[in-house]
């Protein structure tokens, strides 16, 4: 048996999960002591009440007819009436439910029994109809049902609510180092640290404490990785310097094809560093204007002489974000988008939940089953991103790629509907 449909209907969150399997329990130990308990308990207690007070209307009915006076003893009250008087009907209020024990009850045990009136909670009211006169017997409402039912069902509701709530009130204490946790890898996983410290139950510390460590080999990790490049680049910098400093002594002839070899191999150095060295990952959150970035990124471009422009502005404010990353991402596909088409065009859309920047050019785009490969360090696609367009190393997507995971989000691509060519998102969520 399959419950899927039953998972669209269930909380998501903890919390509400939690209070559900909280809360469940104690309704259906509620419903379960009502009608069991209630329905069988005061349903035999109004049978049985109702019974005994049959027997004392027959009697005295019957007594009556002798001319004996057994009213007093018996608690009722018996009044002669005209026929005329009789209601056309039995009368109960409608949430009165022991009412209908009741009236079967003693439908079934007096003799001549016409019309039974409940009411209200004090008094019962017989019509009889014995021979050539008719009777009104009024007797407490007592006798025929337990009083105050009413008080089991305030009290059950009452303390079930209270103990509930001190539950509840536990078990928000209990789960909130569960939440802290989660909030402190999701921050994390967006390159802040937030201060944690393990609390809450044994394996919830343990969790804890399995993070800080995973979290401080990471950082030490990066922290490596980063003093070993910046020795990589020093090392490779210092004779790529002499090399330029020996073509200097060569003629313009033979000494320009060599700069231009060694101006190609530092740019390729310096991608590879700036790829490693992780620079989303380090730099610092700061609140920025998104539309502002944009903005600037597509002025400097204009500038450059390069046809790009800024199409749709949706939403505005300042997050907390990595400016000089996020541009650096931007700038990469901006980048892309001229060598390999004549015009680009950005767009933002900003919501309460997520912000999306989009890229879209009109050169020949990336055919599906390559967009993923097109994603991975030093991926260069041909034909689809020819070669000789430039001398990219084929870091410009995985950088990007790398900065929106970095931010939480995500580098998605496409086809653009609007340019014909390629449409990369960044989406992150804020």
């Amino acid at each position: 048996m399959s419950f899927q449909w039953l998972k669209r209907y269930m909380p998501r969150s903890l919390y509400g999960r939690a209070a559900l399997i909280l809360v469940l329990p104690v309704v259906t130990l509620q419903l379960v002591v009502s009608v069991v308990f209630i329905q069988r308990h005061f349903e035999g207690v109004s049978v049985q009440l109702s019974r005994e007070l049959a027997r004392a209307v027959n009697l005295a009915v019957a007594e009556n007819a002798r001319g004996a006076e057994v009213f007093q003893a018996l608690d009722l009250r018996l009044t002669e009436i005209a026929p005329t008087a009789v209601p056309d009907s039995d009368r109960r209020r409608w949430y009165d439910f022991t009412g209908i024990v009741v009236i079967r009850t003693l439908r079934a045990r007096i003799d001549g029994l016409e019309r039974i009136e409940l009411p209200d909670d004090r008094d019962v009211r017989l019509y009889i109809d014995h021979g050539d006169k008719v009777f009104l017997i009024e007797a407490s409402r007592g006798r025929v049902s337990a009083t105050n039912p009413h008080q089991l069902l305030v009290n059950m509701v009452v303390f079930g609510l209270l103990m509930t709530l001190i539950a509840y009130v536990y078990l928000r204490n209990q789960l909130r180092p569960i939440t802290r946790l989660a909030e402190a890898s999701e921050a994390f996983g967006r390159g802040r640290n937030v201060p944690y410290s393990p609390s809450g139950a044994i394996e919830v510390r343990a969790a804890g404490h399995a993070f800080l460590d995973m979290r401080a080999r990471i950082e030490r990790q990066i922290e490596q990785r980063t003093m070993m490049l910046s020795g990589v680049s020093h090392d490779l910098r210092t004779p790529l310097t002499r090399m330029r400093l020996g073509l200097s002594l060569l003629d313009d002839e033979d000494r320009e094809p060599l700069e231009r070899d060694v101006d190609d191999m530092q740019q390729l150095v310096d991608a590879f560093l700036e790829f490693a060295r992780g620079d989303a990952e380090t730099a610092s959150v700061e609140s920025t204007d998104p539309v502002a970035l944009l903005q600037g990124i597509v002025d400097n471009a204009q500038r450059a002489g390069q046809n790009v422009s800024l199409a749709e502005i949706s939403g505005g404010g300042e997050y907390p974000l990595r400016p000089r990353a996020l541009r650096r991402a931007v700038e990469n596909l901006v980048g892309n988008a001229i060598r390999y088409g004549t015009r680009c065009e950005l767009s933002v859309v900003i919501t309460a939940k997520s912000l999306r920047i989009r890229v879209e050019d009109d050169g020949p785009g990336i055919p599906v089953d390559k967009r993923e490969e097109a994603q991975r360090p030093f991926v260069r696609l041909d034909p689809a991103r020819n070669q000789d367009k430039g001398s990219g190393v084929g870091l410009g997507l995985a950088i990007a790629a790398d900065i929106a995971r970095a931010h939480g989000g995500v580098l998605r691509l496409g086809e653009s509907e609007k340019l014909g060519g390629l449409r990369a998102d960044i989406v992150i969520a804020l």
